[in-house]
């Protein structure tokens, strides 16, 4: 599998971000970890050409622009389309799961409440994408 796999982490909340950094630098520090604090941060930084990923994990409840409304803008951009999302949020509410894989969200984790398990969902996450998915840079 070609390494490293580019990944954007999309989440208002710096602890978050912070946790994610981390779990990634333990677990794969090969791989290329971007962070956006916003759903409108994310979608500048995936419209442009220069900016490649391969796997985006999305929080849903983001000031501004929600992940939601994040997701429906990749669907609609022909060169998003294809990129897998994530959704990584604290909401395991039914009506938030069936939206997002109405959405074609490619999966929808529940964040773990303490940093083990949080590795571990990572942990999961990263062995998942980076055995089964090709490089999916957009032109």
């Amino acid at each position: 599998m070609m390494l490293p796999f580019n990944y954007l982490v999309v989440d208002d909340s710096p602890q978050d971000q912070l946790l994610a950094q981390e779990a990634f630098e333990h677990l794969c520090p090969e791989c290329v970890l971007t962070c956006a604090g916003s759903g409108r941060e994310a979608l500048a930084l995936l419209q442009d050409r220069d900016f490649q990923v391969d796997v985006v994990l999305l929080d849903l409840n983001m000031p501004g622009m929600s992940g939601f409304e994040l997701l429906r803008e990749m669907k609609r951009d022909p060169r998003l389309i294809r990129i897998p999302v994530v959704i990584l949020s604290t909401s395991s509410a039914q009506q938030d799961i069936s939206e997002a894989y109405t959405l074609h969200a490619s999966s929808y984790l529940v964040k773990s409440s303490s940093f083990a398990e949080f590795l571990s969902q990572i942990e999961k996450f990263l062995d998942y994408w980076q055995s089964s998915r090709t490089v999916n840079h957009v032109g």
